[in-house]
Order: C-alpha cells, then structure tokens, then sequence
C-alpha cells in the first residue's frame, strides 16, 4: 500500500519540486495541493492523506494554526510533516506543540524528504530527534512556562506512569526506535509497543512526538541529558 500525500505551500515552486520527489517514488503519491492553511480541512476531508507536508508560515492561515484546527476538527486526522526554511525556529516548536508528528526543512535533499514521509508515516521512530533535542533547549522547558511547560507538568502528573512506562519515554525522547528500546529495555519489542501505546494514551499524545514534547516542556527530560 502507499502513502497519500497532501502538499500544503504558497510557493507554486516548492510544490512542484516536492510533487515530483514525492511521486517518483513507489510507495508515495501526491493525492493533492494547497496553497494555504484555510484549504486544509476540507482537502482533508475530501481526500484523506495519510500524511500532510505543511508549509509553516503562509500568509493567511500558518502551518501552526493549521495543524491545531485539523486535529480539533478531524476523526482521524493525518500525520503532519511541517516544512520549514530554519531548523531552529520557535514556529517549528509551536507546531510540534500543535501537533505536527515532525518537521522537515525546505533545503532537504530529496532523500530526506522521502524518508522522513515514511518515518513519519510508520510512527515508530522520532524523526530527527537530535533537532527537536535542539528546539527543546531554547523553546521547551521551564523557559516555555507561559506557553504550555505548567500544563504540561500538569498533564505528565495526571497521566500517572508507571515506572518502566517513564523509562520507555525516556528512551523515546532520546529517539530510539522499538526496536532499539527493546534491546536497552531487555524485553521484546511487542512489549515495548504496549508500552508505548500505554504511554500515548495515558498523556493523550496521538503519537511518540506528542508524548515526547510533553516529556520536554515538563521537565521529565532535559535537552542536554
């Protein structure tokens, strides 16, 4: 089976570049266009894209108010790959905290982009964790209070994990695979998913990047360690 692809950018150029790495592969297709945030649900609705490439500033409605209304509003809403000019970009944070699953930068070599398109796809591992390492330490924390870090700490002692339950988030913040969990864990890797999907439910997180934001902003992990 392949994975439907929406494209949402203002830059006619950019969307065609990316339609073309995109469909050129056999296991991706371009299912459609937009050129802004506004066209986003109903395109949404009509075509159902596993996984939406969303443009992160556009002019009308932005990647960020986007992404938060289309998991608002949708059943069972895409995954959200947000394209960006600069990697460490306080919009790309604010996007996470939305609800994007990832993000992908605009200079990326067309193997990057269809990589992160299929990571992002499988949820199984964290795309990029190494750079949202780096937006935690300047945008997550006790430095982003204000915008979600108490509500996050709030949410995190709610969600009441237990303790190898906050040893697989952990891991997953450092951004190892099932796989990789189960071999540090010394458990098999369908008890590492239970774990995860343990995880996610108990935080309210729809996938690993979700719950891996929460385990930044409250303190849970530190971006240095």
């Amino acid at each position: 089976m392949s994975t439907s692809v929406l494209l949402v950018d203002d830059d006619e150029l950019i969307r065609i570049g990316l339609r073309a790495i995109v469909d050129a592969q056999p296991d991706l297709r371009v299912v459609g266009e937009a050129a802004d945030g506004a066209e986003v649900p109903p395109l949404v609705a009509k075509l159902r894209p596993d996984v939406v490439l969303m443009d992160v500033r556009m002019p009308r409605i932005d990647g960020i108010q986007a992404t938060r209304h289309l998991l608002a509003t949708s059943a069972q809403p895409p995954r959200v790959l947000v394209v960006t000019t600069f990697e460490n970009d306080d919009h790309v944070y604010d996007a996470l905290r939305a609800g994007a699953s990832g993000f992908l930068l605009k200079r990326a070599r067309p193997q990057e982009v269809v990589e992160a398109i299929r990571v992002v796809a499988r949820g199984e591992s964290l795309l990029f964790p190494a750079a949202i390492r780096q937006l935690a330490a300047s945008y997550g924390g006790s430095g982003a209070a204000a915008t979600g870090g108490g509500a996050a700490a709030d949410r995190l002692r709610r969600a009441k994990l237990t303790e190898r339950e906050g040893d697989v988030l952990r891991l997953m913040a450092a951004g190892l695979s099932n796989a990789e969990i189960a071999e540090e864990l010394v458990i098999g890797v369908e008890t590492v998913k239970t774990h995860v999907g343990n995880v996610l439910a108990k935080l309210g997180a729809r996938d690993r990047t979700q719950a891996v934001i929460v385990a930044y902003d409250s303190g849970l992990v530190t971006p240095t360690g």
